[in-house]
């Protein structure tokens, strides 16, 4: 039997180049697990159910709405902040959608039940649906992005006490 001797080193204590090894070896150390699981859970609180994305080249968001949009529009007011993208975006469809509703609704109205309402509160609900799906593709890829910076990932070597080789191989 042998026994060799290892000297081990914190992430500051790594040479320039080797901390940028290390860097780009554990570029997806934050990413590695289901890291959308939150934003996800974020969704289905407020009425969208999120069945995929694509944050690289299909930059998609696909998604079904599991409440009524209005609920969906309420929800959104209730959870989130004024200045987030998705209270715009529900702001912006209630603005669009109770006017039409409420001349659907009017008995004296032309439009009272017509066909004509009916599709344009359809349509008002799918582009809703497409914007809040939207915004929900930039918060997945702004949350991966931040969890992909340099600081991020230098963040949990540090918190989770990482010691390296010489090289910059985890021990």
């Amino acid at each position: 039997m042998r026994t060799i001797e290892i000297n081990l080193y914190k992430f500051e204590e790594l040479s320039e180049e080797t901390q940028q090894k290390v860097l780009e070896k554990l570029w997806d150390l934050n990413v590695d697990y289901d890291w959308w699981q939150y934003i996800y859970e974020d969704a289905e609180r407020i009425g969208l159910k999120i069945n995929g994305f694509d944050i690289d080249r299909g930059n998609y968001c696909n998604g079904e709405f599991i409440l009524n949009t209005c609920e969906v529009a309420q929800n959104v007011f209730n959870e989130h902040g004024e200045k987030c993208d998705t209270y715009k975006t529900a702001s912006n469809f209630m603005e669009n959608w109770q006017p039409v509703f409420n001349d659907y609704m009017n008995e004296s109205s032309e439009h009272y039940e017509s066909e004509e309402s009916e599709d344009t509160l359809s349509r008002l609900d799918d582009e809703f649906l497409k914007d809040i799906l939207e915004d929900y593709l930039k918060m997945l890829r702004g949350e991966y992005e931040y969890l992909t910076e340099e600081k991020q990932i230098i963040e949990i070597i540090k918190a989770n006490d990482y010691e390296f080789d010489s090289e910059g191989n985890i021990s």
